[in-house]
């Protein structure tokens, strides 16, 4: 049982991270995006 709840604390933690870096990823071609509009102006 002790197994157990670690793997799945671990598996939480590493889905957590993953969801953060995608979120990261998408905010920052956004801005990337953001300022390329800027430019064209």
């Amino acid at each position: 049982m002790k197994k157990t709840s670690v793997l799945l604390t671990l598996a939480l933690a590493f889905f957590l991270a993953g969801c953060n870096t995608v979120k990261g990823v998408g905010q920052d071609i956004g801005r990337a995006g953001s300022a390329i509009e800027r430019a064209a102006r």
